[in-house]
């Protein structure tokens, strides 16, 4: 945690002077490394390598072997006027070896690349959002409590099961009603990156404290979360009650004064109704 005090930001969410509902959170952008351009990156990096080599996956007669997609699905990649053709081998183990971020440090005791600025603070349960639950449940079924054994051999045997006998699932309805053909194709390589990654925050391969989940009191955990906590950083539950006083007293000043002003025009048409009636007498 002391590594981190330059990444962790303070929040008081306190309606007195004190320090009871002050947290810290640690805070940090990985923006670029999710799936959708993790698999970007790794696409461009094999249509490269086969445009320099002139090997296999020019033609779609030659296929290359892509251990990230499920076995025996073929893909095409264009970039321009470039084309690699794909054919999966669904070899989870070496499409997870595949996926390493690029980031590894020769001198990492961890065998894992580690991402850079991930700090691991000593608490015990943490909850993993949008992709990685989607990434545990919408296929595998595996999603709330992770581990790490159990979810490496799904979707290992996910990936080596043929493509058409996926395709015959998901029209069976055997996945989630959120899975649709593009997570079907995508799996293989989704659940080895993010095993990759989450592995890189440091997690031991035996941590039970890691809960994935879609919904926090039935509502959708969404990444303006962070901006909001941002938006109130240096603004205590307190101050912000006092503003919205603020902000709301001029109009009932406004609104207090329309009011005394009605009444004693009442109370003028009352005395002068009551003069009339006594000198018409």
């Amino acid at each position: 945690e002391e590594a981190a005090k330059g990444v962790l930001a303070e929040f008081n969410l306190g309606c007195q002077a004190h320090t009871q509902h002050v947290y810290r959170v640690y805070v940090t952008t990985f923006l670029g490394y999710g799936g959708n351009m993790a698999r970007r990156r790794y696409e461009e990096r094999l249509l490269n390598a086969t445009l320099a080599s002139g090997g296999t996956g020019l033609s779609p007669d030659t296929p290359y072997p892509d251990p990230c997609l499920p076995a025996g699905l073929r893909d095409a990649v264009a970039r321009g006027n470039r084309t690699l053709h794909l054919r999966g081998q669904g070899d989870w183990s070496r499409c997870l070896q595949a996926v390493r971020p690029s980031w590894a440090s020769t001198t990492a005791a961890c065998r894992w690349a580690e991402l850079p600025g991930a700090h691991q603070l000593r608490r015990h349960e943490f909850y993993g959002f949008s992709e990685f639950f989607y990434c545990s449940e919408d296929v595998l079924r595996l999603g709330a409590r992770y581990h790490s054994r159990t979810f490496a051999k799904a979707a290992a045997d996910y990936c080596a099961t043929q493509w058409a006998t996926l395709e015959q699932r998901l029209e069976n309805k055997l996945f989630s009603q959120h899975a649709d053909l593009d997570r079907v194709r995508k799996q293989c390589f989704n659940s080895a990156w993010m095993f990759a990654v989450l592995h890189g925050f440091r997690f031991p391969r035996d941590y039970a404290g890691l809960t994935t989940a879609q919904l926090v009191y039935d509502r959708e955990v969404q990444w303006t979360l962070g901006a909001i906590l941002f938006k109130t950083r240096f603004l205590p539950l307190r101050d912000l009650q006092q503003e919205a006083l603020r902000q709301s007293h001029p109009r009932l000043v406004r609104s207090s004064f329309v009011h005394h002003h009605h009444l004693l025009s009442l109370c003028i048409l009352v005395v002068l109704l009551a003069i009339l009636l006594h000198v018409l007498r």
